[in-house]
């Protein structure tokens, strides 16, 4: 099998090939240029790399949000357009468990942040268990925007060191420190941020599981209204409404 993943739902871009288990390629950057700058020129410098042709995937797996607005976009017509010229599926992988992902394997609970403004994150809640030769990934609180201090009092209740991951820990970790009483840690740069190899990995397992869709159904997941919606409601006078 033979999975192309791709994230471009937050600072980080990225770009990854997996087959048959290995990872062939990963192309990952963080710095001043956007998403619809890198995005295809990383794709197309893998597949060079590696004499992958586009039409040889089984799916094309991408973060299906949270995130950036206009990142989940620009991820979402790339997909969309592959998966429509080649006739091959999407798999729409939740970006807080593709986070997660990146410390597969952890003991504890492992609980990335997306900063999502407002003193809120984008964030969930997981443990990983041995299954059969392997582990997986158990979600005990699904994603969601989540006030920083309410997310600390609910992660004050659970038991377990704490893994923190993404890109909101380093807004949040003066508030967490203050509020957290239980043992955690931060993971390192090479791990604290989207990574595509994790998107594909789990859109090879949510493929297996039939949960992919054509490139006519795939759809972007916001959790929650853009700003500008936010302030048109707030003029108007009308709640910004949930998740």
């Amino acid at each position: 099998m033979l999975t192309i993943g791709i994230d471009s739902s937050g600072l980080v871009a990225g770009a990854a090939i997996i087959k048959d288990g290995v990872l062939l390629a990963e192309y990952t950057t963080q710095y001043k240029k956007t998403h619809s700058q890198t995005l295809l020129p990383m794709l197309a410098e893998i597949c060079r790399m590696t004499d992958t042709d586009i039409a040889e995937a089984d799916c094309f797996a991408v973060t299906e949000g949270p995130g950036s607005f206009t990142g989940l976009r620009i991820g979402s017509a790339t997909v969309k357009g592959l998966a429509l010229v080649t006739g091959k599926p999407v798999a729409g992988v939740p970006t807080v468990d593709a986070i997660a992902a990146d410390l597969w394997g952890c003991t504890g609970l492992v609980v990335p942040l997306m900063d999502a403004r407002r003193d809120q994150v984008y964030t969930g809640i997981y443990t990983f268990e041995s299954a059969g030769e392997g582990m997986s990934m158990r979600t005990i609180m699904s994603q969601r925007p989540m006030d920083i201090t309410d997310l600390v009092e609910r992660l004050n209740s659970e038991t377990g060191v704490i893994y923190f991951l993404g890109d909101g820990v380093p807004r949040y970790l003066d508030r967490i420190r203050s509020l957290l009483d239980r043992p955690y840690h931060v993971a390192p740069a090479g791990m604290n941020r989207q990574r595509a190899s994790c998107v594909a990995v789990l859109g090879e397992q949510y493929l297996r599981e039939g949960r992919a869709v054509s490139g006519f159904e795939h759809k972007p997941v916001y959790l929650r209204p853009s700003q500008a919606e936010r302030e048109r409601n707030e003029k108007l006078g009308h709640p910004s409404g949930g998740i």
